[in-house]
């Protein structure tokens, strides 16, 4: 980036920032994100939506098989102790938003995985459209519904629509989240919701609730990843384990309590502890005879063939293949085989830990002019698309990828 380049770039950031509702406007020292939109035909925007809302329905139906068998889940997805309590404690319920990653390739859209845990980017996905959509004509915003969807499954899962206090659960020591949570805060507040913000160590009981900070919460919105409630254990046996791997016994204990008494909703349900592992898209392909005629013909057209990574052959080609830990996100602890060599392809397969892998088959995304893909985040929110967050990089997608604004044509 040239120094002209980077002033105006450093303009744009600044007018963004001074909102106060992103992050920071750099990473490495390259930009963070552009007001350059990703316009999309309505067509582009209804097929995106259709395969991103397909894949959540299809993630649903391999729930459905785990209550029906706990073996096969069993076989495909083990938990740890207390990771199986959440699942128990569940009754199956897993979605309240979520975000599907979806690229267009040559052979069709390919959606590489679903983050129904504690999916990212509102904010910029929401503050980026909004400056991109005013300085468009003919335009549509596909987020404009985001905050107010967002809030009416709130008070769908508080049964009533005031009087709500809410509890936003996050990890309060990462600044990165902030963005994100003075949105979900901005967006309750404006419809009379009461706000409260914690972290897991925060939670107390309320008489016969829970709360944070001595006030009763209707519902706990938890940004706080499942797999950190739990044991934290390394993916690789030449790892060591992390500084936390204890489980927080005691907010676990005081929410689930509540939970169970129908004294709080939490959002999105711990039953997701299944639907995040994507060791679930191996269950989904490996076992596609059980599901219904619908659901297999979502797997086979839109997600790339996935297999549990102790089953796949030993010489199966490295440049087909990408390796996934179960929880991995935003990059970590991804393997694409064809941008490795064979010593590095060797190492991981002899070093990751059995039961914890998949290896998906490798697409390749469409590119642009520049050479960057476009990974497509859409959002689904209590089964239907909800929003758009778009990312642009060259390679795998990760925190060095570009924001940018999405926006529709022609599309009421």
């Amino acid at each position: 980036m040239g120094y002209g380049e980077a002033r105006a770039y450093d303009e744009v950031a600044t007018a963004l920032l001074a909102e106060g509702g992103l992050g920071d406007a750099w990473v490495d020292g390259a930009p963070r994100f552009s007001l350059t939109p990703d316009v999309l035909s309505a067509a582009d925007f209804g097929a995106l939506s259709a395969a991103a809302e397909a894949v959540a329905a299809l993630h649903d139906e391999g729930v459905r098989l785990c209550l029906a068998d706990p073996a096969l889940r069993a076989r495909y997805l083990p938990l740890s102790p207390v990771q199986e309590l959440l699942w128990q404690s569940s009754g199956g319920r897993w979605h309240g938003l979520a975000r599907a990653d979806v690229f267009f390739t040559d052979g069709g859209l390919q959606v590489c995985e679903l983050n129904s845990d504690t999916p990212s980017g509102e904010p910029e996905a929401v503050i980026l459209n909004a400056a991109a959509q005013a300085q468009a004509m003919g335009l549509i915003d596909p987020n404009r519904e985001l905050g107010a969807r967002w809030v009416e499954l709130i008070e769908t899962v508080a049964g009533r629509s005031s009087g709500i206090t809410l509890g936003l659960c996050y990890p309060t020591e990462l600044v990165e989240d902030l963005a994100m949570i003075k949105l979900y805060a901005g967006w309750a507040r404006a419809r009379g919701i009461e706000v409260v913000l914690g972290s897991p160590y925060n939670l107390v009981a309320v008489g016969d609730g829970v709360g944070m900070f001595g006030r009763r919460c209707d519902v706990i919105w938890r940004h706080y990843k499942t797999d950190w409630w739990t044991e934290r254990v390394p993916v690789w046996d030449d790892e060591p384990p992390p500084s936390d791997h204890q489980p927080l016994v005691r907010p676990l204990a005081l929410l689930l309590s509540a939970e169970a008494r129908r004294q709080v909703a939490v959002l999105n349900p711990f039953g997701s502890v299944l639907t995040q592992n994507k060791r679930m898209l191996a269950l989904l392909w490996e076992e596609r005879a059980r599901l219904s005629e619908a659901g297999r013909l979502a797997l086979e057209k839109w997600v790339p063939p996935t297999v549990r990574l102790e089953t796949l052959p030993a010489d199966a080609a490295r440049v087909d293949w990408v390796l996934k830990s179960d929880f991995g996100c935003e990059g970590a602890e991804v393997l694409v085989g064809a941008e490795v060599d064979e010593a590095v392809w060797a190492a991981a397969r002899r070093h990751a830990l059995p039961r914890r892998w998949i290896a998906q088959r490798r697409f390749v995304a469409r590119l642009d002019q520049a050479g960057s893909s476009h990974n497509h985040g859409v959002y689904v929110l209590a089964g239907r698309t909800a929003g758009v967050f778009t990312r642009v990089q060259r390679g795998a997608t990760d925190e060095r990828a570009v924001n940018v604004p999405t926006l529709v044509e022609g599309c009421a």
